[in-house]
């Protein structure tokens, strides 16, 4: 038996070496770029879902529009059984490819996925959305009862922008095929009358001007509270 285990070890090592090498000249050169790479708000985003993941100890967990990033499989390191879903045209102009972990072409607008999940994360992603009610009914019925669902997104306590890339002044995004919404309160509460109420919400200022993308990037960013100057919130929601 332990021979039967030593051979399937070594399988298993070869097995691993050999997926890596079509993938080595991929990743070398994108980290030959990362100098020119931004700091974003994902340093913010995360540790928020992590730790409401953590306090929450959801069975299954859907990632909602993971794109390229590596958030589901990381969030499947840690345990969690997790299926990731992309409409992928509206952004990427096609299913992204992501090479940490399965994601299944489909619309939270209009979700064809079965079954219901403890828990979604949907991180930078809703902003992009044109009907963001529609999402948020996706996300309502795709979680189980008392299931949780944590996003993330440019926000301002009393301000709804449609789209802050097409403002004159903005400091990027008006070359990108997708809008930015920034989100205020009254927005958020329409999303509360479909099923949900606040568990928790944090706010932050990310960028030196009043608006999300305006002036530079603070470094780090700085939390702060509703009636403070801020650009992104996360919220932790529970179904109702």
């Amino acid at each position: 038996m332990n021979a039967v285990l030593r051979l399937k070890q070594q399988i298993a090592r070869l097995y691993y070496k050999a997926a890596q090498l079509p993938v080595r000249p991929i990743l070398r050169y994108e980290w030959s770029k990362r100098d020119q790479r931004r700091v974003n708000e994902r340093p913010v985003e995360y540790p928020f879902a992590l730790t409401c993941l953590s306090d929450l100890c959801p069975s299954s967990v859907l990632d909602v529009g993971p794109g390229r990033s590596a958030w589901p499989q990381l969030l499947a390191n840690c345990g969690y059984n997790v299926t990731a879903i992309d409409e992928g045209n509206s952004y990427w102009g096609g299913l992204p490819n992501n090479r940490h972990h399965h994601v299944l072409r489909d619309d939270i607008t209009n979700p064809s996925i079965g079954g219901e999940f403890d828990a979604i994360t949907c991180l930078s992603v809703i902003e992009h959305i044109q009907d963001h009610a529609a999402a948020i009914r996706g996300l309502r019925m795709l979680l189980s009862p008392g299931g949780h669902a944590i996003l993330s997104f440019p926000y301002n306590e009393r301000r709804f922008i449609d789209n802050v890339y097409a403002l004159p002044g903005v400091s990027y995004g008006t070359e990108v095929p997708y809008i930015c919404r920034v989100y205020s309160r009254r927005e958020l509460d329409g999303w509360l009358a479909k099923g949900f109420e606040i568990v928790r919400q944090e706010y932050y200022r990310i960028f030196s001007g009043d608006l999300w993308a305006f002036g530079e990037r603070l470094s780090p960013p700085e939390k702060t509270d509703m009636n403070t100057p801020h650009h992104l919130t996360c919220v932790l929601l529970r179904a109702i």
